[in-house]
């Protein structure tokens, strides 16, 4: 039974939220003169001496204590004696562990947003130096238009921002301090859970009993948007294998983020990609773990809920990891430029030009669309690109055609046309470029 339900070998990692807690705790309980202040003042000596000989390593902890905030416990019995006997005192273990997930979450998430900063810085470095390089757009996995390089890194940049932005919100509803509630219905001492909150950095103390020990929904929450985050690094990552892959041959990755094969000398795999692509399930399933543990449980504690921490801890873990060596992964790859611009010079990318310069003309776009389709139809039945077809070919569809068209399928010209905000052309990637590097900023400013 001790085996079966210890959860100090992975609830340890909690002992300084623990101890912050605690100090905390014996402070509010001095002030209300439920302690008196030298024995508040012993108990903080000896949590201190706790932290101090858990953050060195000297203490070893005992599995048969069940958790970290006995373990604490206990070793403040050894410091101080039956005094520590009374720093539980208008709290439960309920309360106490409510409180110190919370603090720990408050913690990680400026943490993983500064992982998540630079990455975003290095999107943001590459697509200002790439702006000229011309690649594919694809949809369906197949060339779809050409568009800029730097507009493709800046789309990875936007799903990452609001990322960023998820995890800034959730961290607004971790304000509330679930310490003071006891086990689920308070106490009849006289705490003073605003003073208790403030000290510890929440907003207020939590507002109702039962939900703050019952509560794991700000869990759920960071789960929920590292979830989101795994998924955008798992389709960069996706790109990332793609690119390098014979067939595309878009990008190198550095030999410090690719292994060989240990059969075929020739082989260079972009393991970097593939772990982080490969550990976004993990992280998913993190989330649905915690969701379904939750799912069926009454109010208020129920030992389910100790199910919490593992997934959360990892799903932690496991993002950072990814963010930081994605960042230095995606910062050191060679791009092929010679292999993208030639997989974009296809005119055949332009024939929705072709169809809009009709419509600009007056025809309706449907209509368009299908004169469009019959050039198509005959450059592919003559086996020539749609920049060799002659201006009398182009004009025996529709008189409208009357057009140059080695000057009209120029990828260069393409891009330039489409100058609408949000759109591929140099200027208006210059300016998402500039609101980046200001994002970037106020983003640094905030988190230093």
């Amino acid at each position: 039974m001790e085996r079966f339900s210890a959860s100090v070998h992975f609830d340890q990692r909690l002992w300084r939220q623990d101890i912050r807690g605690s100090i905390a705790h014996a402070r509010m309980l001095a002030r209300q003169g439920i302690l008196e202040k030298e024995e508040a003042e012993r108990l903080i000596q000896g949590l201190e001496q706790v932290g101090r000989e858990l953050e060195d390593g000297s203490l070893a902890l005992d599995p048969a204590l069940e958790d970290i905030h006995t373990n604490v416990e206990w070793r403040l019995a050894e410091i101080v004696g039956p005094l520590a006997g009374k720093l539980h005192t208008g709290r439960s273990r309920n309360d106490q562990v409510a409180t110190d997930l919370l603090l720990w979450m408050r913690e990680q998430v400026p943490l993983v947003r500064g992982a998540l900063l630079e990455l975003r810085q290095v999107l943001v470095d590459r697509a200002e130096r790439e702006i000229d390089i011309i690649l594919p757009g694809y949809t369906h996995l197949q060339r779809a238009q050409p568009v800029r390089l730097s507009h493709h890194w800046l789309a990875h940049y936007e799903a990452l921002s609001r990322d960023d932005q998820r995890f800034h919100d959730a961290q607004r509803r971790m304000c509330f301090a679930p310490l003071g509630a006891g086990a689920l219905a308070g106490s009849t001492l006289p705490l003073d859970r605003e003073g208790v909150a403030r000290e510890l950095g929440f907003d207020a103390p939590s507002r109702n009993s039962l939900d703050s020990v019952a509560a794991r929904d700000a869990a759920l929450e960071l789960l929920a948007a590292l979830s989101i985050l795994m998924i955008h690094l798992s389709r960069i990552s996706e790109e990332l294998v793609l690119w390098s892959s014979t067939e595309f041959g878009f990008i190198e990755m550095d030999e410090a983020f690719a292994t060989g094969s240990s059969l075929m000398p020739q082989k260079k795999n972009p393991d970097v990609p593939e772990l982080v692509r490969g550990k976004a399930g993990r992280v998913v399933g993190a989330l649905v773990s915690l969701l379904v543990t939750l799912k069926g449980l009454p109010l208020s504690y129920n030992r389910d809920m100790q199910e919490d921490k593992e997934p959360l801890f990892d799903a932690v873990d496991t993002a950072t990891s990814c963010l930081e060596i994605l960042a230095a992964a995606v910062r050191t790859l060679r791009v092929n430029a010679l292999a993208m611009g030639t997989a974009a010079s296809d005119p055949m990318l332009l024939a929705t030009d072709l169809a809009e310069h009709l419509v600009r003309q007056g025809l309706a776009f449907r209509e368009a669309h299908q004169v469009v389709g019959r050039v198509v139809v005959h450059a592919l039945e003559a086996g020539l690109p749609l920049s060799k077809l002659s201006r009398d070919t182009l004009r025996s569809f529709d008189p409208s055609l009357d057009i140059d068209p080695a000057s009209f399928f120029s990828p260069e010209r393409s891009l330039e046309a489409r100058a609408m905000v949000g759109g591929p052309a140099r200027e208006t990637v210059e300016q998402a470029l500039e609101s980046a590097r200001a994002e970037l900023q106020a983003t640094r400013a905030e988190l230093r």
